[in-house]
């Protein structure tokens, strides 16, 4: 019977590129696999047919010979075309391996690497951490901070080559270049990290002394580290290339900074604003007056408490919280009344306190005439 057209068996035409041929196989494999057509007993014979037809079409020399002298390329006494010995039956394994790659190569883990030839042996560095505890007034401020950071940095002697007298790696053997060696086991291929040269390769023959061959050294390094103004807990600043040095001269890692605002004795934060309780004199809450409070910038603001204040009683005073961490804008300060009572009294202060509660049954109506001056009297006897 009469071999068809590897290009009919493909469905594409005789001009077509090659990311045209590979897409055709790929759709005849998937559409004529034997697993997908068990009831279709031709699927099994037309599926070898599209692999011997792919693996003809994807490689230059033996597509321009089928070009040019058709099926008889493949007989074995065409002078001048490839060597004979079955090649038009296709390589199976080797054709459906390729596409199989290219499906599912980065599930499998990593990239192929290109045979004959070195792949980069550069890593990239790993990110750092590093954790900041900073008060509540640095974080209202702003602050620069030097940190020291343990890391990884390049080798001063090879360069962060890893090679000795900064000689260049060489090639894999075992893997030629790809970090990868695969075995064929049946339908399959498998592949893993190679273990002559952990996955990079390439290997150096004349290690540096210094560092081992991996091209970095574990030292501390000084940093200065600038933190803005409003900044909270969980904020990250990231450093970029501050990192660990890449293996074997590759790109440096970023360093990030996490801020941690530790807990302050008066005051408690939600986002931009500040809350803090501030105890007042029983006298200052029942008569009204004014009393002064702290505030994270390190001032002092007075404020105005109403008369018959209450514990619990909240008051705002604007603009006296923490700063935006981008753009303009402050946060509010809320200050909460604590009404204090008088402890240790004297003799004097319980019978001033005494007459003060008789007035009080006496007194139902607080707007009675001469009520508040008793009242202030008493006070003033007892601030006395």
């Amino acid at each position: 019977m009469a071999k068809r057209d590897y290009y009919e068996v493909l469905g594409v035409s005789k001009g077509a590129s090659a990311d045209e041929i590979k897409k055709g196989y790929r759709k005849k494999a998937k559409e004529l696999h034997p697993d997908r057509n068990s009831d279709n007993p031709e699927a099994e014979s037309q599926f070898k047919e599209a692999n011997e037809a792919y693996d003809v079409l994807k490689d230059a020399d033996k597509k321009a010979a089928y070009d040019r002298f058709g099926h008889s390329a493949f007989d074995g006494g065409m002078a001048g075309g490839p060597r004979g010995g079955g090649q038009g039956q296709g390589d199976f394994a080797s054709a459906f391996s390729d596409v199989f790659e290219d499906l599912f190569g980065d599930f499998m883990g990593g990239q192929r690497g290109r045979p004959g030839g070195a792949r980069t042996q550069a890593t990239r560095g790993s990110d750092l951490r590093y954790n900041l505890s900073i008060t509540l007034e640095d974080a209202y401020n702003g602050l620069t901070k030097q940190i020291t950071v343990p890391s990884s940095v390049a080798c001063s002697a090879c360069d962060g080559t890893g090679s000795e007298a900064g000689a260049e790696p060489t090639g894999c053997p075992t893997c030629s270049g790809m970090g990868k060696v695969r075995a064929q086991q049946g339908f399959f291929t498998v592949e893993r990290t190679c273990p002559t040269c952990s996955g990079m390769g390439q290997i150096v023959k004349n290690p540096c002394r210094s560092c081992g061959g991996a091209g970095r050294q574990e030292k501390d390094r000084a940093l200065s580290v600038n933190i803005p103004a409003g900044v909270e807990t969980g904020t990250r600043i990231r450093l970029s290339g501050e990192g660990e040095a890449g293996l074997r001269g590759g790109p440096t890692g970023d360093l990030y900074i996490f801020v941690d605002v530790q807990d302050h004795p008066l005051f408690q934060r939600d986002g931009m604003d500040l809350f803090c309780r501030v105890p007042v004199s029983m006298v200052s809450a029942a008569l009204g007056g004014e009393i002064e409070v702290p505030t994270i910038d390190g001032g002092r603001s007075r404020v105005r408490v109403p008369e018959g204040s209450q514990s619990g009683r909240q008051m705002r005073l604007r603009g006296k919280g923490m700063p935006a961490l981008r753009g303009p804008g402050m946060g509010e300060m809320y200050i909460e009344l604590m009404v204090e009572t008088p402890v240790n009294l004297t003799g004097d202060q319980e019978d001033l306190l005494r007459q003060f509660e008789e007035l009080c049954k006496k007194n139902n109506n607080p707007n009675a005439s001469g009520f508040f001056d008793k009242v202030k009297s008493f006070w003033d006897k007892v601030r006395d």
